[in-house]
């Protein structure tokens, strides 16, 4: 019997798609020709990405904020509409301020929580239920971070939103397996995107290289990722060739979590082999 070779895309919708990371998972998913719901709060610059990928007719643009309950009901009602039925929700966007919880106000907090935390858990409660209907397999990832595990006093309530998220992953996944959806996490850590490039001190002048360079002297590998590749991690847990993956979290920061001193103190002790 021959094999067919037929072609069947999925339905993608990916939030922060605009940018870092969420641009370039929409690149991998639109080079395999997967249809692309991509969710952001700059239109200009979802405008711009769907441009690039040059595959704007697989593309469906959702602009809005995240942190309205409304919103979020318009992007699985659009995705819907236009294709039917959602085979992968990426929880991509993210928001934070950079102070700690001595000077953090109410405001920031309560932001941050909203599009880190409360917008992913609810939008993957109305995907599921969508998945659900459909009654196929679905995929459901949440992008947290090393900060869940690895705190540094500096952005309180982005931590405890990726910390949280790490827990409702396996929550979810206990709940919704039974349905056939996956629902896995991944803990990216310094990667190359805005989000890295907006430190500064007490003055104002932005201190982003050192902080970077510092992260980049405990990382095993001596560097930080590229969106690419942690988007090539995203792409890979949704496949079916993680089918049995779920309920758990990918981390992607170069050994950086599992690593003791850095390599400039290794470099001290042993100079002849760090």
């Amino acid at each position: 019997m021959k094999k067919s070779n037929s072609f069947s895309p999925r339905v993608i919708v990916i939030t922060g798609a605009s940018r870092g990371i969420g641009k370039a998972m929409v690149e991998k998913y639109a080079e395999n020709g997967d249809l692309i719901a991509l969710v952001a709060d700059q239109k200009v610059e979802l405008e711009e990405t769907v441009a690039a990928v040059k595959k704007g007719d697989n593309c469906l643009l959702l602009h809005g904020d995240l942190a309205n309950s409304e919103f979020l009901k318009q992007v699985v009602q659009n995705t819907l509409e236009k294709w039917g039925r959602i085979d992968v929700l990426i929880n991509n966007a993210a928001w934070r301020t950079v102070e700690t919880l001595r000077t953090i106000t109410l405001e920031n907090w309560e932001k941050t929580i909203k599009i880190c935390l409360t917008a992913p858990v609810f939008l993957s409660r109305l995907v599921a239920e969508s998945m659900e209907k459909v009654g196929s397999p679905g995929v459901i990832i949440q992008v947290s971070s090393i900060m869940a595990t690895r705190a540094g006093g500096t952005s309180p309530a982005y931590v405890a939103s990726k910390g949280a998220l790490l827990s409702i992953t396996y929550e979810m996944a206990a709940l919704y397996g039974p349905s056939g959806i996956r629902v896995i996490a991944v803990c990216p850590g310094n990667v190359h995107t805005s989000l890295s490039q907006d430190f500064t001190d007490c003055e104002g002048k932005n201190i982003s290289g050192n902080l970077v360079r510092d992260m980049e002297n405990q990382t095993p590998l001596q560097r930080s990722a590229s969106p690419e590749e942690i988007a090539n991690g995203v792409y890979w847990l949704s496949s079916k060739e993680a089918s049995f993956v779920t309920g758990t979290a990918l981390v992607m920061d170069g050994g950086f979590t599992h690593n003791f001193s850095s390599y400039k103190n290794k470099h001290l002790q042993f100079p002849k082999e760090f």
